[in-house]
């Protein structure tokens, strides 16, 4: 049988707030995070709502314990770091070193900084700090983070879309189970930029009002940003102490359908072949699954194309079900990261929570989404994180019972 992989650490920022305790309080309580760009130097601003993080960059190096301004650190690097420092401070070191890796996810990287250097750099080359350039690259978050919080054992990037996160989760377990790594940060993040609020936008999948997802009437998903990690560990290290443990990885699958550069395949194909390889991996049936974190953008495509395949495969008894995008915003290659905090929340609580402005179901799905807080007996979570070029991602998240 292969050896288990336990979850002993999670970190979470998002336009709910900073640290898990701001978060879970907003769950909760039912507000979203998401509202009028602020931080952000946008033409659309006051037009098209976002999730973002409540903070300037000047707040955020402050939370990070560094001098404003820097160098080297991007916003999508502050929400990185003060997610993963969070993680590893509920983790633990156990008191002893282990093989440890960091595996992060981004898809845009520094691109706000060289969003500022570059306009001002055409207008004057002496305009601007040169060094931000450097920035731009994915990997280059990662390295920076990695550094920071002493990871050097293993250090790569993940860029696969919306499905980053969970992929970086997924390559996290598999090196444990392998015998590579004993533990790993595994997660994402991504700050808000002007090139992909611009590029949804001319896409024409942003709602410009709050977004609903699974609702007849969606027009469309709110871009966020922030960051979630989780600490992985193999089974031997976490049994040394196992009150440390949060939850189980029990599943995953990744697929590729290549239907189309952005769109979902209509049927739902990709997403339910991951959905399928996440139960192989676990050994669990549809029936054992109590709630779906669903990808849930709140777009033509993906709700109905998402909503398919949940039905391909659970038939008559489909879980309880919603998307937290409502509450975050679509935080893009974090998302996967970010929602599998939110779904260890739901474990330690044993809370479902809402869809949030859900009103109309889908005339083509025979289900709707969860639309209240709700108590419920939950042992096994499934996350879902769909991206665009086909890149599909489940991950199944159990309860720990000694």
């Amino acid at each position: 049988m292969p050896a288990k992989v336990f979850i002993t650490g999670a970190g979470l920022v998002s336009a709910l707030g900073v640290g898990k305790a701001a978060n879970i309080e907003a769950l909760m309580a039912g507000n979203t995070g998401i509202g009028a760009i602020n931080y952000l130097q946008t033409i659309h601003k006051g037009t098209i709502p976002a999730g973002e993080v409540k903070h300037s960059n000047a707040e955020l190096f402050a939370l990070c314990g560094l001098p404003n301004n820097t160098a080297g650190y991007t916003r999508t690097t502050l929400l990185g770091l003060l997610a993963a420092k969070e993680a590893l401070q509920q983790s633990g070191t156990n008191g002893r070193a282990v093989r440890t890796g960091f595996i992060s996810a981004t898809s845009v990287g520094g691109m706000g900084a060289t969003e500022l250097f570059y306009p001002a750099f055409l207008k004057d080359s002496n305009a601007g700090n040169i060094a931000d350039v450097a920035t731009h690259d994915c990997g280059d978050s990662t390295a920076v983070i990695a550094a920071d919080i002493g990871i050097a054992d293993f250090v790569t990037t993940i860029s696969t879309a919306c499905s980053s996160s969970a992929n970086s989760i997924m390559l996290g377990a598999r090196m444990i189970k392998m015998g590579l790594l004993d533990r790993v940060v595994a997660g994402g993040t991504d700050g808000l930029t002007k090139f992909t609020l611009n590029g949804f936008n001319s896409l024409q999948i942003l709602d410009h009002e709050l977004c609903k997802p699974f609702d007849e009437h969606r027009k469309g998903l709110n871009l966020g940003e922030g960051a979630g990690y989780i600490v992985l560990e193999s089974e031997t290290l976490a049994m040394e102490d196992p009150t440390r443990i949060l939850g189980q990885l029990s599943g995953y699958g990744n697929t590729n359908d290549a239907f189309h550069q952005t769109a979902s395949s209509p049927d739902g194909k990709g997403a339910g072949l991951a959905i399928e390889k996440a139960f192989a991996v676990s050994g669990l049936l549809p029936a054992d699954i109590d709630y779906i974190n669903v990808h849930g953008t709140g777009t033509e495509n993906n709700d109905l194309s998402e909503g398919l395949a949940i039905e391909r495969i659970f038939g008559n008894q489909i879980p309880v079900y919603s998307s937290t995008k409502a509450f975050t915003g679509h935080t893009l290659a974090a998302a996967g990261g970010v929602e599998a905090v939110i779904s260890l929340f739901a474990l330690q609580h044993q809370l479902v929570f809402p869809n949030l402005h859900f009103a109309v179901p889908m005339k083509e799905l025979k289900q709707a989404p969860q639309t209240k807080l709700t108590g419920a007996s939950i042992n096994h979570i499934l996350s879902n994180s769909f991206g665009f070029g086909g890149n599909c991602s489940s991950l199944i998240i159990s309860r720990y019972q000694a």
